[in-house]
């Protein structure tokens, strides 16, 4: 298994880095490594895209996820039986926003690999044929940064690129009207989410090689922008906020500002 990981991911990644290091990159590690995350997020980019919509149709989901907790709660095989009626109902598969992230993982496993050898002298013996070996590799990436050494302000550019990331897909709250339930627990967990993920990718980027962290750093922040393509391309597709079913006392000019509201706010 470890074998075909090195010939399937490790090998090829390295040998991309050092050839990148060689050529395109004037013998700039930073370079290298920024050419080699847009070839990387290029290549994955199909998972992304499921991934992305995926992520953003269970946020919309959640305060009709949390009613049908709410109502059936105690109520297990039939709480299990009405969300997969929902999930049927919008076409949507809890998994499908979990798998293509999986998928990517061996990849930043990889990565993190190349960059925790790729600076020693005898990784260089895992260079293909047509792969020219530099001698060494310099760590210092655009002239000014050790990209071989922890850096914690690369690491906090991370946490910044994760935390628009995850605000991005958080879905906007409806706005209130007569009657209307509030949704405080799916808000909630999405602002636990919205802080959580920021810190925990603070938290393990101050301990790795600055090089991995400028990695993640440029991977959350182009799927950033991955994201704002795809959410703008697809936004229309949505339609306006339906308002819920158990709405009472809401008038037709109620719904006609509350349709209006949202697509102003698209």
């Amino acid at each position: 298994m470890l074998e075909l990981y090195n010939t399937l991911l490790y090998e090829p990644i390295f040998n991309l880095l050092v050839y990148l290091y060689n050529t395109i990159a004037f013998h700039d590690i930073g370079i290298a490594i920024v050419i080699i995350t847009v070839i990387i997020k290029l290549i994955l980019y199909p998972l992304s895209v499921k991934s992305i919509k995926a992520q953003k149709a269970l946020q919309d989901l959640q305060p009709k996820m949390e009613a049908i907790k709410k109502k059936y709660k105690g109520q297990a095989e039939v709480l299990g039986r009405e969300m997969m009626k929902l999930y049927k109902e919008n076409k949507i598969s809890p998994a499908s926003s979990c798998l293509p992230l999986l998928i990517q993982m061996p990849f930043l496993i990889a990565v993190y690999h190349v960059f925790r050898n790729g600076f020693k002298p005898e990784t260089l013996d895992l260079l293909y044929p047509f792969v020219s070996s530099p001698g060494s590799i310099n760590p210092i990436a655009f002239g000014l940064i050790d990209f071989s050494e922890k850096n914690i302000i690369i690491a906090i550019l991370a946490g910044a690129a994760q935390f628009w990331t995850s605000k991005m897909l958080i879905t906007k709250r409806q706005p209130n009207i007569s009657g209307a339930k509030d949704e405080g627990m799916a808000s909630m967990m999405n602002k636990q989410m919205l802080y959580f993920m920021p810190a925990i990718t603070i938290f393990i980027g101050i301990s790795l090689p600055g090089g991995l962290t400028f990695y993640w750093f440029l991977t959350t922040l182009l799927t950033a922008f991955q994201q704002l393509y795809i959410l703008k391309k697809h936004e229309g597709s949505n339609g306006p906020i339906v308002v819920p079913a158990d709405v009472k006392n809401a008038s037709a000019e109620e719904i006609k500002l509350l349709n209006k509201k949202n697509e102003d706010q698209q």
